[in-house]
């Protein structure tokens, strides 16, 4: 066994199936490997969180709190969720309660690992969430991120510092979250060797392929002394997921890094998972590939974003603006500030890019969700926005500027209001679970709750 050996959190049960499939998977697809994965002696495994909450509800016809059940009455292996810190795993910020509610009955339902990361790295949109990890009786391991990207102001330098910051708020480890896969080999390198000269808590990585970097990148950050890289099975791995479990674990064989882990053992889970992909691309007939694209350096666009922009354009007529749409992409981002582009700032961001191409002019159209990512709703942008492009070009109002968002004043809907809307429609007695899935997701739970009540107006569980 070596000394100082890699671990590896696996990620065929989230953002695997995310990246690939739009997360279809149903836990189903996952309960007759559970053991086997169980077996294997991974760091974690990643299985909740991230868009498979809204999915279970709006398309599988599953309480991801059921799921969530599953898992942990199947698995030691700690079960990993990513949260959206102040946005949990909705689009908006809500009230400090609604955040303290949901992470205390996460931990209860059996989430060992929080990853917990802002869209913005601002880290006032973070200190809720990881107070709330941190106060879980259960006692899970709670872990900050930076989000990756690239820009003139974003540098190693600067990730470092916010590293250090998440440190001091009491997260037990620090997650460099590369969305885009936009993390070039010799910069992992140099990144991981700062990051583990200035912090006394592990450091994990988290890549996609889309660049084509994936694998060089883990093995660069491996030599540098990265604690945990993520990795999916073969079947879904590569392309726009992350770098492949099988062929991280054959490639650092026989060295310091070793993972002691058995490639063989993992051999009949993927051809398991291998049916499942192939079967959920028939069912709901998707592309179910993705080509790597070197080009995402310079558009930076998620890869699970690509298709349904693609979509929109083909739903309008409009095939041959995809290349302008791409074009379009970093422009808007510079001017709202140069914010990472991940969820949900590559969602609002991407969509002001396709307005702009489709009306053929530049801001004619400007959704909601844009001018408040400006304005500074969301918290602060890495630049600040120039004010002349706020009030001239996007029509915000001098007084609607907000030029230090402190998330202690958000305005959100309390968790007591949300019992009482969800009463109010007829559905007297909700679990807590019940409530935060309206929460965050009022329209789709409501249909999803009609569904599985027959008699409404005497709702119980």
């Amino acid at each position: 066994m070596a000394q100082n050996p890699v671990k590896i959190t696996e990620t065929v049960l989230r953002d695997g199936h995310q990246s690939l499939v739009a997360t279809r998977m149903r836990i189903e697809d996952m309960l007759p490997q559970l053991q086997a994965l169980d077996a294997i002696g991974y760091n974690a495994l990643e299985a909740w969180g991230g868009a498979t909450f809204d999915t279970c509800l709006r398309f599988l016809d599953e309480d991801p709190w059921e799921r969530l059940d599953t898992l942990k009455k199947n698995l030691k292996t700690p079960i990993q969720m990513l949260l959206r810190g102040q946005n949990l795993l909705g689009y908006n910020h809500y009230s400090n309660d609604v955040v303290h509610a949901f992470v205390r009955k996460a931990s209860e339902h059996g989430i060992g690992v929080f990853r917990i990361f802002d869209a913005l790295n601002d880290v006032r949109n973070l200190k809720v969430a990881i107070e709330a990890a941190l106060e879980c009786p259960e006692k899970p391991h709670v872990q900050g991120c930076l989000v990756y990207t690239i820009s003139p102001v974003h540098t190693n330098e600067k990730f470092v510092e916010l590293a250090k910051e998440l440190e001091d708020m009491g997260c037990h480890s620090v997650c460099i979250k590369d969305m885009s896969g936009l993390l070039k080999p010799y910069v992992a390198e140099d990144l991981v060797k700062k990051l583990k000269a200035a912090l006394h808590i592990p450091i994990e990585l988290h890549t996609h392929c889309t660049s084509g970097f994936g694998h060089a990148t883990y093995l660069k950050a491996v030599e540098a002394g990265v604690d945990i890289i993520d990795c999916a099975l073969a079947p879904f791995s590569s392309d726009t997921s992350q770098p492949c479990t099988e062929t991280m674990v054959a490639a650092l064989e026989g060295t310091d890094r070793d993972t002691g882990l058995d490639r063989q053992a993992m051999t009949p889970i993927a051809k398991h998972f291998l049916g499942v992909k192939q079967r959920i691309i028939g069912e709901f007939k998707l592309k179910g590939y993705f080509d790597i694209n070197p080009n995402v350096l310079d558009f930076q666009i998620p890869g699970g974003m690509l298709s349904n922009l693609a979509n929109q354009l083909k739903e309008a007529g409009m095939e041959d603006k995809y290349q302008d749409l791409l074009d379009e992409m970093p422009k808007v981002r510079a001017d709202v500030g140069y914010p990472p582009l991940v969820t949900p700032s590559s969602q609002i961001v991407g969509t002001m890019a396709t307005f702009n191409v489709m009306s053929g002019e530049r801001y004619k159209m400007v959704p909601k969700e844009f001018k408040d990512l400006a304005r500074g709703k969301f918290g602060r942008t890495p630049v600040p926005v120039e004010r002349d492009f706020l009030i001239n070009t996007l029509g915000v109002k001098p007084e609607e500027i907000i030029e230090d968002c402190s998330i202690e004043d958000a305005k959100g809907m309390s968790f007591a209001d949300f019992k009482k809307e969800l009463q109010d429609k007829g559905f007297l007695n909700p679990t807590d679970e019940d409530v935060l899935s309206y929460a965050l997701f009022p329209q789709v739970a409501e249909e999803f709750f009609k569904k599985h009540y027959q008699a409404v107006t005497a709702y119980k569980r």
